[in-house]
């Protein structure tokens, strides 16, 4: 698969503060790629970046094998976390508006309109102003008004922000169908569980520097710690877990089950496999849950930003 964005070796100074520091990336395209990292890590930096509002002070970006240049920014679509609706203006006026900077005639860009207007049953909100708008229903605006023209490559900045789980679920099924339309999305949240939902790709910036990058599923495999997840209902629980005890390495469980009177997490060794643990159990126990522990996103997340 080809990479829509590449990303090499970008540095970005404001002064003394390093805000990216020798970061580089591939972006697959026709993917979604989380840009994950705590609060002040640099990704804002590198949005900018990629949205030509700031350059870098070395490195380069390419968009489609070419330098990126400002032709591209009509290939892209930008939702950032601070939402620029202005308040005071008609939203179907501004939306026209806001779709012909991005090379779209007025005629087109109302029949558009009128598409997703009537996709998200909003057809009464044309003349409203923003101020007249719940938080929630401003960002559907805003999110409309980014993927209208069909850039090749669109940004979310926190695309959940204000909505209710029902619009959220909208809007992540809308996300869902942009990707599967051919768009590449760059999603970047600190809602680990959209990442899980949405991300096959992920890169983490830490500190202005990116400490992983990779699929996800392989980074799930890499984090596996050999532990799992063990509930089962036994005549002499004491007797099993002192077994137990006497061959794994066991673990405070956290997870929740029906129905266990012993409980726990179960860590195997590099020579020990995960049959021979639930031969055990079938032996002595009615097993009621057994399941490998995969690493969250959410894990993830904090044990790098932790251990960097």
């Amino acid at each position: 698969m080809n990479n829509i964005l590449s990303i090499d070796s970008v540095s970005k100074h404001y002064g003394n503060f390093t805000a990216l520091n020798n970061v580089s990336l591939n972006i697959r395209e026709g993917s979604i790629f989380g840009l994950l990292g705590p609060n002040g890590a640099g990704k804002t930096t590198l949005i900018r970046i990629i949205n030509q509002i700031t350059y870098p002070d070395s490195g380069k970006v390419l968009f489609n094998n070419s330098p990126l240049e400002l032709k591209h920014v009509r290939d892209i679509g930008y939702l950032p976390e601070e939402r620029g609706l202005y308040p005071k203006m008609k939203i179907g006026e501004q939306a026209v508006y806001l779709a012909q900077l991005k090379g779209l005639d007025s005629s087109t860009a109302k029949s558009e309109l009128n598409k997703w207007f009537e996709k998200f049953q909003i057809n009464d909100w044309w003349d409203k102003k923003v101020t007249e708008l719940s938080k929630g229903m401003a960002q559907k605006i805003q999110f409309i008004v980014t993927v209208l023209h069909k850039p090749k490559l669109l940004i979310f900045d926190e695309p959940f922000s204000g909505f209710d789980p029902i619009n959220a679920n909208l809007i992540k099924d809308e996300i869902l169908q942009l990707r599967d339309n051919g768009a590449t999305i760059i999603f970047s949240t600190h809602r680990m569980e959209s990442v899980e939902e949405l991300c096959e790709d992920i890169a983490l910036i830490n500190n202005s520097n990116k400490i992983l990058d990779g699929k996800l599923d392989d980074i799930k495999r890499k984090f596996k710690s050999n532990t799992f997840e063990v509930g089962v209902d036994s005549p002499n629980p004491d007797l099993l877990n002192k077994e137990l005890e006497s061959k794994y390495e066991l673990i405070k469980p956290s997870f929740k089950t029906i129905g266990e009177n012993l409980k726990l997490n179960v860590k195997l060794k590099d020579n020990q496999n995960s049959e021979d643990l639930l031969k055990i159990l079938n032996q002595n126990a009615r097993v009621i849950h057994f399941k490998e522990v995969i690493p969250s996103a959410n894990d993830i997340f904090i044990n790098s930003i932790e251990n960097d």
